[in-house]
């Protein structure tokens, strides 16, 4: 489960604390939560630090103690330019292959956890 959010977006910190416990809910299914940081990434391909260190601080804030990754250039330009609006999110399977469709804002955990099942159902199908 990958999760693109920002650190301007409130849905996106919002659902941030219910990603947390689905990470730990269906770890053991193999399921991971992975976030990406999207507004860290500068116009020139540089790292705002500032961005970074707010990042760090609203992960602390929200309990969000899943990997959080940031974007490189080259996975705006592949992968992530289109995103808009956030929080985005997609499911991958361990190959790196996005599994079913792109969720466009946020969700609680109960809806989460519906989609999380569906996913794992029609893996195991």
């Amino acid at each position: 489960m990958v999760n693109i959010w920002t650190t301007f977006c409130g849905p996106c910190l919002d659902e941030m604390p219910e990603l947390a416990a689905l990470g730990r809910e269906y770890e053991k299914s193999g399921v991971r939560i992975v976030g990406i940081v999207l507004d860290t990434l500068m116009p020139d391909g540089s790292i705002s630090m500032s961005q970074v260190k707010r990042a760090r601080e609203l992960v602390e804030i929200t309990g969000a103690d899943y990997l959080h990754l940031l974007p490189s250039d080259d996975l705006i330009s592949a992968k992530l330019a289109d995103v808009n609006p956030v929080p985005e999110t997609v499911f991958v399977d361990s190959s790196g292959n996005v599994v079913g469709r792109s969720y466009l804002g946020s969700r609680s955990g109960e809806e989460w956890t519906k989609i999380i099942d569906e996913l794992l159902e029609d893996a195991a199908s």
